[in-house]
């Protein structure tokens, strides 16, 4: 191979490195954790779904197969389709808040799981409150 040869080859490498590297965009548990949810005009697709992904929808829970409790928290659509489960307006009407507050039957998440912190939870209170808007 002549230099011009092994010069591209190694161009291409490292741009193919630093594409890969640069598009990661995982987010770690304690990212979400310091992420502040506003205390009002709260975002579902910005700061309430990522909670649910995050700590609601894993492996056995609040997934569309698994349905712990009858629940999927995957989407808007599920999370907010049980009006009992979430009553726009009326946070204090939702199971959901119920759950994560400890105040319900089963308070949520269980023993073991990364449980919210206390922005996360007046986030969702406050986005349940503001009529659980799909914003």
């Amino acid at each position: 191979m002549n230099k011009k040869t092994v010069y591209n080859f190694l161009l291409i490498i490292t741009f193919s490195l630093l594409l890969i590297y640069s598009c990661d965009d995982t987010i770690t548990q304690e990212d979400l954790d310091n992420k502040i949810i506003p205390s009002s005009n709260v975002s579902y697709s910005q700061h309430i779904q990522p909670v649910f992904d995050a700590k609601c929808n894993y492996a056995g829970c609040h997934n569309d197969r698994d349905l712990a409790g009858g629940l999927s928290l995957t989407n808007y659509y599920n999370t907010t389709s049980d009006y009992l489960i979430v009553a726009p307006g009326l946070p204090d009407n939702s199971k959901l808040v119920w759950a994560i507050e400890g105040r319900g039957t089963n308070p949520m998440p269980p023993v073991g799981r990364w449980p919210l912190t206390k922005n996360q939870i007046n986030g969702i209170r406050t986005w349940i409150k503001e009529g659980a808007k799909n914003n």
